[in-house]
This record gives C-alpha cells, structure tokens and sequence, in this order.
C-alpha cells in the first residue's frame, strides 16, 4: 500500500495557502488593473460617477469610495497572496465587495452575482474560516512562530 510522506497536516497547509493565494491574486490583480491601467480616477469616473450620479449617494462618497476601492483590492490582495495581516486584509476585501454587492443591487435589483461577487465571497470566507496555525506558508505563521519563540522562558 502506497503512503505519502507528507502528513495531513502538510497538506492542510498546502490546501490553505491555494486557497489564500488564488483569492489574493483575483483581487491583487483586479486592483493592479483599476490603480495602474484604469487609475483610481479612472476608476471612481466609469464605475462610479457616471453610473451613480442619479442615485441618493452624494457625488463626495462617489468619488471617495471609487478612488480608494482599486488601492485597498491592491494592497489588500497582494498582502494575503503573501500572506501578512491576511485578517485585516480580508475585513478590507470583505468591506469592498459589500460596497459592490449593494451598488450592483442599487442600479439592478436582479443583478447575476455568479461570475463576479459569488465567487469571490466564497473564497474570501474559506480563507476567513481556515485555521490560521494551518497557514506554515504565511508571513503572519513565520512571525508568529517568531515571536512565540522569544517569549519562551529560557
């Protein structure tokens, strides 16, 4: 009978770190695409301004959330990819999708999630519900591991 040398608990951690990168990469490079191609300017004009410009939402909110929208998905998706401060990460990309969801809502009220919000959400909560000590390939274990070992008595 043949037995893998690696544990389940290696291939725990090989499952959480597939699931932490490929969320990271969707957003890390959506938000490379509308900060570095399209611009938060960009962005905040075509996604946002025009679209929502006769609806209740004050222009101010219009432009504040579609500047900054592309820079969190940036920053927050290319942090979790390496994985550090993946859970304030997630509560940035969490916040984003919410603000799209209730957007897309606002304009259709029927709107098809299936290829855009769902996934992403169901990635985001895996990631959110997996074990942190399970992620041996993240920023966050190694100076976790670090800062557990300098405070052993010795």
């Amino acid at each position: 009978m043949y037995r893998s040398r690696m544990s389940d608990q290696a291939m725990r951690a090989v499952g959480v770190l597939t699931a932490r990168v490929i969320l990271g990469l969707i957003f890390g490079m959506a938000g490379y695409w509308k900060t570095f191609d399209l611009t938060p300017i960009g962005h905040a004009q075509k996604l946002f301004i025009v679209p929502y410009a006769d609806t209740w939402i004050p222009i101010w909110m219009l432009w504040a959330v579609g500047t900054v929208i592309p820079v969190v998905e940036f920053i927050a998706g290319w942090m979790v990819v390496v994985g550090w401060r993946v859970r304030e990460c997630l509560v940035g990309l969490a916040v984003s999708l919410m603000t799209v969801t209730y957007g897309h809502l606002l304009l259709e009220p029927l709107f098809n999630f299936n290829g855009h919000v769902i996934p992403r959400t169901l990635m985001l909560l895996a990631v959110a519900f997996l074990p942190r000590d399970a992620d041996w390939y993240s920023v966050d274990y190694r100076l976790n591991r670090r800062a557990a070992r300098t405070q052993l008595p010795g």
